[in-house]
C-alpha cells in the first residue's frame, strides 16, 4: 500500500494546491457577493479541506490497494476524474467569477463523490467510510454554492 499511498497523497495534495492556487476569498469581487448568513468563516475552510485531502489520500489508497484488475482501473480512472473536479471548481467559482457555472460543475463532482464512494466501498467497505465526510462536506458546499448564485443574479 505504501507506493499507492504515496500516489494518492501527491495527487490529493496537487489537487489541493490547485485550488488553493485558484481561490480568491480576499478579492473584492468575493467580498462584494451576498452570501448566506449559514456560511461559516473563511478559517474553516482550510481546517475542514486538510482532514477531508488526507481522508481521500488514504481512503482512495486503501481502495485501490484493495481492488484488482478492471475494477482497479475504474477506480483509479473514477478517483482522477474526481480530483480534477474537485481543484477546476475554485478556478470556475473565483477565477472565471462564475457562481453559476461552478454550480454546475459541482453538481457534477458530486455525481462523481457518490461513485467514488460507491467503488471504493465495493473493493474496501472501509475506504468508502473514509469518504463520506468529503461527499458530505461537497454536499454542503453546493448548498452554499447555489445561495451565492441565486443572491447575487
Amino acid at each position: 500500500m505504501n507506493k499507492t499511498l504515496i500516489a494518492t497523497a501527491l495527487a490529493t495534495a496537487t489537487t489541493a494546491a490547485v485550488g488553493a492556487l485558484a481561490t480568491r476569498s480576499g478579492s473584492r469581487w468575493y467580498q462584494r457577493l451576498s452570501k448566506p448568513s449559514w456560511q461559516p468563516p473563511a478559517p474553516v475552510f482550510p481546517l475542514v479541506w486538510n482532514p477531508l485531502y488526507a481522508l481521500i489520500a488514504y481512503g482512495g489508497a486503501r481502495a485501490l490497494t484493495s481492488a484488482e484488475g478492471a475494477e482497479r482501473d475504474a477506480l483509479t480512472r473514477t478517483l482522477a476524474a474526481n480530483l480534477a473536479l474537485n481543484a477546476a471548481w475554485p478556478a470556475l467559482f473565483f477565477r472565471a467569477r462564475s457562481p453559476r457555472l461552478a454550480l454546475a460543475e459541482i453538481i457534477v463532482l458530486n455525481a462523481s463523490n457518490l461513485m467514488l464512494v460507491r467503488q471504493a466501498a465495493r473493493a474496501d467497505r472501509t475506504a468508502g467510510l473514509l469518504l463520506v465526510p468529503y461527499a458530505a462536506w461537497t454536499g454542503f458546499a453546493t448548498a452554499l454554492n447555489a445561495s451565492i448564485a441565486r443572491k447575487n443574479s
